[in-house]
């Protein structure tokens, strides 16, 4: 258990949040939901002790580790693996240190001999014994496999060291698991590990993430960051979505009589009380839900951006067809003899665990690559829509604001218009003037979605177009995806952004293609 009293931060004017009073039992997953720059990390940061607040405490329930996702990729790159993971447990290693320091003597003496039986104790009651082959589970869950178990951390890639300090993170059995970003630069497989592992986490856990369907399946909580406070609700985040859009609704409708708010607010406690992260809370939670009232439920002060592709006209019968196309990259066939064709409506997710298939395949369609063999064809009403990911030529190195960078891609080239238009993507005032090679990456996905909107195209391809993005965005997005009435090619790593809009799936493996017409979650049980 963990607890925050009377928690209190400011940075000069700026007050995150004031009077915050918390309590994170064991056996629950806490998610910390809030707009960009509200202060979820910083909170999780106040929690695990590496910021102290300007009022208030932190208190942790006596003899409870506390584990905290490290974020500085480059911290052990001197350490191997397996022992990277058990330092996540600093003191089991540091009696694994000693012990071996004090086998190691060519003078083993009675005073060894004694200190050495007090650490075997020790070793023993932490599990010792059992910690290599729980790291290394660890990290053969997250993808890690067993020969690079032994190399040093600098030997590995970066999104190879994310699952390694996650694992070191999950190592060791932590009463308390604070958890920033997990899921980045996880595939999906990793990440569907990672909920599993943390639905039977006995301990607590506290997370920040922008994967609402992670979000959705582990936690038993929200706790959302807005107004100044954070306030903890009882479900997942698709219940908190749907109570403050409810609460919306019924402060835009005064008038309307409170005996159909109730049975309003009731219909929509029983479609969440059977919807359980954890079965073994499924009970409790029922029993919370159903004693909710109007006053509990309030509308978030949360801005969501219009995200709407509208194309300017229908494509005709003939879309797209890809024939025999292979690809070999530094010396690695990535795409061999690929061939599908694409009809009226298909809206296709790429889900290859290896990225750089998915994307050496885009860039092939969007002619940023060419083919070493085969050939793709565009049928003559198509036009085309790219988002790729990795953006920065379209704004390194320009010195343009946001109405001149918009104003581009427009054809009212109108300032009212253009600043109309940004004013719906959630740029307004002085905020139009801003250096367009300055913006966050968030803002620069924003404008890359608004150029795509602007291009009123028949076809879009978007690679990773979630990346960057928070949660008010990523929904927004998601939901102009669906609504969108032409075709689409895509890849994410978020599960609901990819259910939701894919009714196609295509997998490209090293055995070959797999290409169904079906959803994500028809998909993976198809294959589970």
């Amino acid at each position: 258990m963990i607890t925050a009293t009377n928690i209190s931060l400011r940075y000069g004017d700026q007050k995150l949040f004031e009077d915050v009073n918390l309590k994170f039992t064991e056996g629950n997953c806490y998610g910390v939901i809030g707009a960009n720059g509200a202060g979820k990390s910083t909170f999780l940061k106040i929690l695990s002790g590496q910021i102290d607040p300007n009022t208030g405490d932190i208190s942790i329930a006596k003899d409870v580790r506390l584990s905290v996702l490290k974020q500085d990729h480059y911290q052990y790159d001197d350490k191997v693996v397996l022992e990277t993971v058990i330092l996540g447990n600093p003191r089991l290693y540091e009696i694994m240190k000693e012990k071996d320091e004090i086998y190691a003597k060519p003078d083993f003496s009675d005073e060894d001999g004694i200190r050495a039986a007090e650490l075997e104790g020790e070793f023993a009651d932490l599990n010792g014994w059992e910690a290599e082959s729980e790291a290394a589970t660890l990290l053969q869950g997250l993808g890690i496999p067993g020969d690079l178990h032994d190399k040093t951390m600098a030997q590995l890639q970066g999104s190879e060291k994310v699952k390694v300090l996650l694992a070191q993170a999950l190592f060791g059995h932590p009463g308390v698991l604070i958890l920033d970003e997990p899921t980045n630069n996880l595939d999906l497989q990793s990440v569907k590990w990672l909920e599993e592992f943390l639905i039977n986490f006995e301990g607590t856990v506290i997370v920040v993430s922008h994967d609402r369907y992670f979000l959705n399946k582990v936690c038993t909580h929200i706790c959302d960051v807005d107004f100044g406070k954070i306030k903890m609700f009882m479900g997942n985040y698709d219940f908190w979505y749907e109570s403050s859009q409810l609460a919306l609704q019924m402060a835009r409708d005064q008038n309307k009589k409170k005996e159909d708010k109730i049975k309003q607010l009731q219909d929509f406690i029983a479609r969440f009380s059977a919807n359980a992260s954890k079965s073994k809370q499924a009970t409790s939670r029922k029993k919370i839900l159903e004693k909710i009232t109007l006053d509990d439920i309030q509308p978030s002060s949360r801005k969501y951006p219009y995200v709407a592709f509208k194309p300017e006209r229908e494509v005709g019968n003939d879309i797209l067809t890809v024939d025999n196309i292979s690809k070999t990259i530094d010396g690695v066939k990535v795409l061999d003899n690929v061939s599908f064709g694409v009809i009226k409506g298909d809206k296709i997710a790429l889900v290859s665990p290896n990225e750089v298939v998915n994307t050496t395949l885009i860039k092939i369609l969007t002619g940023e690559m060419e083919p070493d063999s085969g050939s793709y064809k565009w049928g003559v009403t198509i036009s085309r829509s790219y988002f790729p990911k990795d953006n920065s030529e379209y704004f390194n190195d320009v010195d343009l604001n946001l109405v001149d960078w918009m104003r581009q891609f427009s054809k009212d080239q109108t300032e009212s218009y253009v600043r109309g238009f940004l004013g719906r993507m959630l740029f307004s005032g002085d905020e139009t003037q801003k250096k367009v090679n300055v913006l966050s990456g968030g803002e620069k996905v924003r404008c890359m979605l608004s150029r795509m909107m602007l291009n009123e195209a028949n076809f879009l391809l978007l690679d990773q177009p979630t990346n960057h993005l928070d949660l008010e965005s990523i929904t927004a997005l998601n939901n102009g995806l669906v609504d969108y009435k032409s075709n689409i090619i895509f890849t994410s790593h978020d599960h609901q952004f990819v259910q939701t809009i894919a009714n196609r799936i295509i997998d490209i493996g090293p055995d070959g293609i797999v290409d169904k017409r079906m959803s994500y979650d028809e998909y993976l049980e198809l294959n589970s």
